[in-house]
């Protein structure tokens, strides 16, 4: 989304490898990732391909947990990023065992601009 864009740039001056798909939006004019299943298959192919060994998940989906629970099943070192509070967060990812960092309580660290 071009209004983000000085985050993305950041984000791979940092390191970070992004992935864009393009966006739809809804009847209401919201935009819409649906990015689940190419997010999943990315990452069982990062792993087979490129022997990933860490990975940070940014969200609060609790659709994601089978994908953390294969992480860690195979050694990778997961930390989820919840960008929803810690009560809107899935229990499904908080019963998986692995790390959240939820944005809320460590935005105040990371941010990026002017004060």
């Amino acid at each position: 989304m071009p209004k983000h864009a000085n985050l993305y740039t950041a984000l791979q001056d940092a390191g970070y490898k992004l992935v864009f798909k393009e966006v739809v939006y809804d009847g209401d004019g919201k935009a819409k990732g649906n990015c689940d299943a190419d997010l999943v298959l990315q990452a069982a192919k990062d792993h087979y391909e490129a022997g990933v060994t860490a990975v940070v998940l940014v969200s609060s989906d609790g659709d994601y947990s089978s994908l953390v629970k294969f992480w860690l099943s195979k050694g990778v070192q997961c930390t989820i990023i919840s960008p929803a509070a810690i009560r809107r967060c899935s229990i499904l990812l908080k019963k998986t065992g692995a790390p959240i960092v939820y944005l809320e309580e460590v935005k105040h660290k990371l941010w990026y601009g002017p004060k």
